[in-house]
């Protein structure tokens, strides 16, 4: 795990770029010799059209012309998201050969605050999955245990990250695809209050809940990504009790989950007063309307070609396609209540913490553990804030069984500000 980027924060990458001491061009080709083919985080890599970017960057710089904090910086973009010339396979065989002719929109953005972008990360197929390892293009293993998962969906950029080979990745969030990455791999994933961020040119998963999001080594280089892709204005500060050293915080009670990750999470809110939600009824609306949005994407190709599906998606969108009418309504509507619900909640409190995940990393290719199936396990603790469109943030919390843990806090719409200060004053052993 000694990538190019292990250690650095962007904060410091982004004063040897304005000291003279560091180069675009310099950091292009240490994240390209980083690269480990034996994680299989990267599925596509752009050294001739990051090698253009990078010297235009470094040109600009010279000549005092500074887009921010990312400006040279290289990044990585999940293989569902379109970056122009380059082939967005959404990890199925049904996209083979298929090459994005426009940017999406958060890639724009990026451009625009003058990132390189690197190449395209692993996904699950068709981002519909926890685990990262169900793709045509094979799994992407976590580093610091190669043999297991690195979380999905987005798990290459979760890997990338984590490994070192770039500072930072954009990826998708739709009932946790940053965040379980960021878990299992030690380090930190940003999903932002739904919209916050452009989905244009993002291949649809649930178009009610689908986020972009950010992963990378700490809470602070998150906010520094975040407020590259939202402008200066990205967060309205709510009122914090100031009587409380990092505003008024909640730990919620996970209901099935490890003991160790639970005590081991705990440990870092030991003052937080305990609260209850009914995830598992948040989980339920979550399943439903996901189902339906999904199979309402894929539809055609389930009925036409069925076979290029791996076969868990393929699984999974057969029994997705009988979610009934009724079903998706009702929980359109339950959903509504849930909000109300939370939003009392945090009238009370700043922020709700709680475990990222109720396990650590499992092998790759497992289907089940002690909480059973992974499919619901993985995102029993992430997907209630998509369904809420709330925003949410894993950070590291150490480590269980040798593996890394991680802490979610989330707060109300707008706050996202609150989330970065919490986490940055987080005590980690």
């Amino acid at each position: 795990m000694g990538g190019f980027f292990r250690g650095r924060t962007l904060a410091d990458i982004a004063r040897g770029l304005r000291s003279g001491d560091e180069s675009p061009a310099g950091l292009l080709a240490g994240a390209l010799e980083s690269v480990d083919p034996d994680l299989n985080a990267f599925v596509t890599l752009d050294p001739e059209g990051a090698g253009a970017a990078a010297a235009r960057a470094g040109e600009e710089l010279a000549a005092g012309y500074d887009r921010g904090p990312l400006h040279g910086v290289p990044v990585a973009v999940k293989d569902i998201i379109d970056v122009a010339g380059l082939p967005t396979g959404m990890g199925s065989a049904h996209f083979e050969g298929h090459v994005a002719e426009a940017d999406a929109l958060c890639v724009t953005m990026l451009r625009d605050a003058g990132a390189v972008i690197v190449g395209k990360t692993g996904t699950h197929e068709f981002a519909y999955g926890g685990t990262g390892d169900v793709a045509v293009n094979g799994p992407v293993r976590n580093p610091h245990d190669r043999e297991r998962m690195s979380g999905g969906s987005s798990s290459g950029s979760g890997a990338a990250v984590a490994a070192g080979m770039v500072p930072l990745a954009i990826g998708t969030d739709t009932g946790g695809s940053v965040r379980i990455p960021a878990a299992f791999c030690g380090i930190a994933g940003f999903k932002p209050s739904y919209g916050a961020i452009p989905a244009g040119g993002v291949f649809p998963l649930a178009v009610s809940f689908d986020t972009v999001g950010v992963i990378a080594a700490s809470a602070a280089d998150c906010r520094i990504a975040y407020r590259a892709l939202t402008g200066p204005a990205e967060a309205v500060p709510s009122p914090v009790d100031e009587s409380a050293p990092h505003g008024r915080v909640a730990w919620i009670e996970p209901l099935e989950i490890d003991p160790d990750v639970e005590r081991a999470v705990r440990a870092l809110f030991p003052d937080a007063p305990s609260e209850r939600i009914d995830l598992p009824g948040i989980r339920a609306v979550f399943r439903a309307v996901q189902d339906a949005e999904a199979y309402d994407v894929h539809a055609e190709r389930v009925a036409e070609a069925p076979g290029l599906f791996q076969p868990p998606t393929l699984e999974r969108l057969e029994r997705a396609g009988r979610t009934p009418a009724w079903r998706y309504l009702r929980a359109l509507r339950e959903r509504e209540r849930f909000a109300a619900e939370v939003a009392g909640l945090l009238d009370r409190y700043d922020i709700l913490a709680l475990p990222t995940l109720p396990i650590t990393a499992p092998k790759i290719g497992e289907t089940e553990g002690p909480l059973g199936s992974h499919v619901p396990t993985l995102v029993s603790l992430t997907c209630p804030w998509n369904v809420l469109g709330l925003p949410a943030l894993s950070v590291p919390a150490g480590t269980v069984h040798g593996l890394p843990v991680g802490a979610q806090l989330v707060t109300r719409r707008g706050a996202e500000s609150l989330l970065f200060d919490a986490a940055e004053n987080l005590a980690v052993a």
